[in-house]
C-alpha cells in the first residue's frame, strides 16, 4: 500500500515551509497541485525537480484513478494547495476519501495556515473558534447565515474576497453588532496588513474594499458571568483602545453590546488605560 501526503505550503513567504515538507515533495512519485504554476515557483526555489500535476475542482474525480494507481504500486503522492494546508477551502476531499477507502495511508505534513495565522494575531479569544471558509455570495443567504451566527460565543474566522470585503463588514456590523474584529490581509507577504478594531471602524477603513487575500476574525457573542460582566470585556476594551476609540465611545458601545452598565465599562476602560500607561517604558 502507498501513502498520500497532505503537504502544507507557504501562504506567502516562501521560507515558511518545513524541512519535512521539502523532503516529501522531493521523494514523492506524484505531486498534485491546484495551480501548478504557483507550486512550480516553490519547487524551483528549493531545487525540487518534480513536475506537479493539476488537481482542481473540475478534474479531481478524473485524477483519482491515477493517484490510486501510484499508491497501489506502493508509491507515494503529495497533495498541496496553492497556499496553506490542503483541503481548507480547497479541493482534495474526494481524493482523500478514495485513498482511505482503498486502504492507503493518508498522512498530514502540517505547516502554514492562514486560519491559524490570522487567529493568532487578531487579539481575540482563541480557546474556542470556528472556521467557516467563505460566506455565501448571495446577500440573502449571507445575511441568513450571519443571523444564525449572532448568538454563538466562538470566535469566527472566515475568508473573503477583497471585492466583497466592504459589503461583508457592513452586514456583519448591522447583524452581529459592533463587536471586536480583525482584518488580516496578505499575511506573510510584502504588503501584509493586520487591522484590529471594532467592526464599525473596520467597515469604515475598508469601505472602498482592499487588495490581496483576506482573512476576517470576529469575536463571538460575549458570555455573561454570574455578575453580568462579560469575561472577554477586557479584551474587547483593549481592541477598541488600539483602534483609537475614546473612553466614552467604548463605554457607550460595549455597554449596549454586552449588557453591562455603562459606568462599569467606563471604569474598567479607565483602569486598563491607566495600567497600560504605567507599563509603558519611560524615557531617560
Amino acid at each position: 500500500m502507498g501513502t498520500l501526503f497532505l503537504v502544507a505550503t507557504p501562504i506567502g513567504h516562501l521560507e515558511d515551509v518545513t524541512l519535512r515538507a521539502l523532503r516529501v515533495l522531493r521523494e514523492a512519485e506524484l505531486v498534485l497541485a491546484e495551480d501548478t504554476r504557483r507550486t512550480r515557483i516553490l519547487l524551483d526555489r528549493h531545487g525540487i525537480a518534480a513536475r506537479p500535476v493539476s488537481l482542481h475542482a473540475h478534474n479531481e474525480a478524473a485524477r483519482i484513478a491515477r493517484v490510486l494507481a501510484v499508491l497501489e504500486a506502493g508509491g507515494s503522492a503529495a497533495l498541496v494547495s496553492d497556499a496553506g494546508t490542503p483541503l481548507v477551502s480547497d479541493p482534495g476531499e474526494r481524493l482523500v476519501a478514495a485513498a482511505i477507502s482503498a486502504g492507503h495511508a493518508v498522512v498530514a505534513v502540517p505547516g502554514a495556515s492562514a486560519v491559524l495565522a490570522a487567529l493568532s494575531v487578531a487579539g481575540l479569544p482563541t480557546a474556542r473558534f470556528a472556521f467557516v471558509g467563505f460566506l455565501p455570495r448571495r446577500a440573502r443567504e449571507r445575511d441568513a447565515w450571519l443571523e444564525a451566527w449572532r448568538d454563538r460565543e466562538e470566535t469566527l474566522v472566515l475568508f473573503e474576497s477583497p471585492r466583497r470585503l466592504a459589503a461583508t463588514l457592513a452586514r456583519m456590523l448591522a447583524i452581529l453588532g459592533d463587536r471586536p474584529g480583525c482584518v488580516a490581509r496578505e499575511l506573510t507577504k510584502l504588503h501584509e496588513e493586520v487591522a484590529r478594531g471594532s467592526l464599525r471602524s473596520l467597515a469604515t477603513k475598508f469601505s472602498t474594499g482592499a487588495r490581496g487575500e483576506v482573512t476576517i476574525v470576529v469575536g463571538g457573542r460575549p458570555r455573561e458571568s454570574a455578575t453580568g460582566t462579560a469575561p472577554d470585556l477586557d479584551a474587547a476594551i483593549r481592541v477598541r483602545l488600539a483602534s483609537g476609540e475614546t473612553t466614552r465611545e467604548i463605554a457607550s458601545r460595549l455597554a449596549a453590546q454586552c449588557g453591562v452598565p455603562r459606568r462599569e465599562v467606563y471604569a474598567r476602560t479607565i483602569a486598563i488605560l491607566g495600567h497600560e500607561v504605567a507599563r509603558a517604558p519611560r524615557g531617560d
